[in-house]
């Protein structure tokens, strides 16, 4: 997007403080064999009640788990005991999205692991600027990562949010890239190095579950309870991702699985498989939104 004009620009930056406040308030509410479900809806919760809606279902991903985990509905998985818990969550404020998460570690093993992720956070927002390539970006994230003996995740990258749009635009990838574009003044990205152990294959592919769904085109249905469902999507999440937690009560009960397979199978929505370290080893995470300005960028989380 271009220049955030001043209403835009006071969105991104209450959606921005939202996030900040939610995410300091759940590092000390996250505690080993807690139900995920319970970190899930209290950080969706704390958003709404600070004045913002959730971006996107929150993602709790524990250990080899990189991405893309929320709890569905009645969820009775816990958080394990020694692992480490990448909490990411988003907000919009009349669909001015902001994103960011943090890393907790119960696991004294990978506390370099959670550190190096977030020094290369402070290190990227310290580099990143107008006229920055994103492969000059990478580089300087993944040389990060390399130099205190662990290994950027490949194939994960930041990216430019703007409104109704977690991903809107220009990626920004965790290592040195060859195709590359330039950073400009008034975009607003979120930076979030991946990090793993030195000896993991150092990148994530598809898991067999997903969780998450987003709508791509609101498509014709035969079903009433599948034209309702679809109406209630389109009227509450716009273009954003959304949990199947939020759809409860929407449609009748009994009609549900129908309506939600039909969207599904229609192609009307779209789903986010959970994204595994392709080798299973753990990884973490760190992120801010950032607003690039004349002299370098605002840390807007």
């Amino acid at each position: 997007m271009n220049d955030p004009d001043k209403d835009a620009l006071e969105k991104f930056q209450l959606s921005g403080r939202i996030l900040r406040e939610t995410r300091e308030e759940m590092k000390h509410f996250v505690h080993e064999n807690q139900p995920i479900i319970e970190v899930c809806e209290k950080a969706e919760e704390l958003i709404r009640k600070k004045g913002g809606r959730p971006a996107f279902p929150c993602n709790v991903s524990i250990n080899e788990i990189a991405a893309h985990y929320t709890s569905p509905p009645n969820d009775d998985k816990r958080i394990p005991e020694k692992s480490i818990v990448k909490v990411d969550i988003g907000a919009h404020v009349d669909g001015y999205v902001t994103d960011t998460s943090i890393t907790l570690c119960f696991n004294p093993e990978y506390e370099s692991l959670v550190e190096t992720a977030e020094i290369a956070l402070e290190k990227a927002t310290e580099s990143i600027g107008p006229g920055v390539s994103t492969s000059e970006l990478g580089r300087i994230i993944e040389n990060t990562i390399k130099s205190r003996g662990f290994k950027p995740i490949s194939n994960l990258t930041g990216h430019q949010v703007g409104r109704y749009l977690v991903h809107a635009g220009t990626s920004l990838p965790n290592v040195s890239h060859l195709l590359s574009s330039k950073i400009k003044i008034g975009g607003v990205y979120a930076i979030e190095p991946f990090v793993t152990v030195p000896n993991a294959a150092g990148k994530v592919e598809n898991g067999e579950e997903s969780t998450i769904f987003r709508l791509i085109k609101p498509r014709s249905q035969r079903n009433q309870y599948s034209k309702q469902l679809l109406r209630f999507i389109e009227e509450n999440f716009k273009t954003l991702p959304f949990a199947e937690r939020w759809l409860q009560g929407a449609v009748e009960k009994e009609h549900y699985r129908e309506a939600f397979h039909d969207l599904l199978s229609s192609k009307a929505l779209m789903n986010y498989p959970i994204f595994v370290e392709a080798s299973r080893r753990p990884v973490a995470q760190a992120e801010h939104t950032v607003l690039i300005v004349t002299d370098g960028c605002t840390v807007l989380t």
